[in-house]
């Protein structure tokens, strides 16, 4: 199973939209909001939309029915999954840099 590291440098939007999707369908103004109020910053059009098309072709979301002319998404289980599996990956960096900052 590939992974987010390869959206390489795009990596951190697409994680942001997976952590946003994780919550349940959203369309991409409110995933815009979604992400501000976690990160205190809010991506651009072009930043958003570019993770949502790397995540569709990984096949980590998907597209839903429009509805009131915004296109909802949604985690697919491979988007999960790699989710998962990142967060995974982050708690261990993280549990060890707060490890070594507590001893030095």
């Amino acid at each position: 199973m590939s992974g987010l590291s390869d959206l390489g440098r795009f990596s951190e939007p697409a994680l942001l939209v997976l952590i946003s999707l994780a919550a349940g369908p959203r369309h991409g103004y409110a995933m815009q909001d979604d992400i501000a109020g976690l990160t205190g910053q809010r991506p651009g059009p072009g930043t958003l939309y570019g993770a949502i098309r790397r995540l569709e072709e990984h096949g980590y979301i998907e597209a839903l029915a429009e509805q009131d002319r915004r296109r909802p998404y949604r985690l697919t289980d491979a988007g999960r999954a790699a989710l998962g599996t990142e967060l995974e990956r982050m708690r261990t960096v993280v549990s060890t840099g707060l490890r070594r900052l507590a001893v030095s």
